[in-house]
């Protein structure tokens, strides 16, 4: 059931990073009004401007990109990431459940453990190991209990026109050097902006509430990632495999990412494209 003729009013919070950019500064759609605040105007940590805010434009759907995904650092300053991840999701679905509107959350693969073979259901059990995954795991829980009309969207390995990201790091590298050492052994799927920030406003005008898992079709592993990157540019870059135990990080990484697309199947939504489609679109426009 889509929303009816009148147009659909959605504030985006977050709207400077990778995601919320992208929402924002998507074609006009015909029915559809998109705001954005980034955090010079919305401070999602502080309740009484987002229930001032969010009240004064009376959005039908807020679509909640903001977060702390600072993931190494979040293990040396787990209130930081708690405050914006948990707290400032709860500020928001608060301010969103008072006029009624409806609250997408943005989340992630994160709050799984990472050591399963089969891809992760929506309904899985979420056992996050780092307290990035545990933040993002308590935001989804106050969204859920705190809003009656919720859609939950994890996600993995997002990249795009805006913000820094894998491919944007990896073709930096392929500037500055001629062989790279990638990590092989955790797998899982890229993500395009532009093509979350699409399903998301599919389904946002839909009243098929729960938690989704949205990312590009297909899998791989960081390695095969950054090969295909070098490929699809046609750089002649030399990439070794190596191990997470290769380079050892402060959080924890999920070895195995994959999310199944069950509800977006069952739904009748629009699946996104296989991941290296998705990679060529992104490379052919930009710089």
């Amino acid at each position: 059931m889509t929303m009816s003729a009148s147009k659909m009013k959605i504030l985006v919070t977050g709207a400077n990073g990778q995601l919320g950019r992208e929402i924002t500064l998507l074609p006009e759609q015909p029915g559809i009004e998109i705001i954005g605040f980034g955090r010079d105007r919305l401070d999602i940590t502080d309740m009484e401007q987002c229930r001032r805010v969010i009240g004064a434009h009376r959005p039908d759907a807020v679509i909640h990109c903001a977060a702390h995904t600072a993931v190494d650092l979040a293990e040396s300053e787990p209130d930081a990431a708690y405050r914006v991840n948990a707290y400032g999701t709860r500020n928001v679905a608060v301010a969103a459940e008072e006029i009624g509107a409806k609250l997408v959350y943005i989340s992630t693969d994160y709050v799984f453990d990472g050591r399963g073979s089969q891809p992760y259901r929506e309904y899985d059990r979420t056992d996050p190991q780092s307290v990035y995954g545990k933040s993002k795991l308590a935001g989804e829980l106050l969204a859920q209990t705190l809003c009656r009309r919720y859609f939950i969207v994890r996600t993995s390995w997002v990249y795009g026109k805006y913000g820094s990201n894998f491919v944007k790091t990896m073709l930096r590298l392929a500037g500055e050097r001629d062989r790279l050492k990638v990590v092989h052994d955790q797998v899982g799927s890229p993500t395009y902006t532009l093509d979350l920030a699409e399903f998301l406003l599919e389904l946002v005008q839909t009243d098929y509430y729960g938690i989704y898992h949205a990312s590009n079709t297909g899998v791989c592993s960081w390695y095969e990632f950054a090969k295909a990157i070098f490929e699809e540019r046609g750089l002649r870059v030399e990439v070794e495999p190596c191990t997470t135990a290769d380079y050892p990080r402060p959080a924890p990484r999920p070895a195995y990412s994959v999310l199944d697309h069950g509800a977006i199947r069952i739904h009748g939504l629009k699946p996104l494209r296989p991941w290296r489609d998705a990679l060529r679109h992104y490379l052919q426009n930009s710089e």
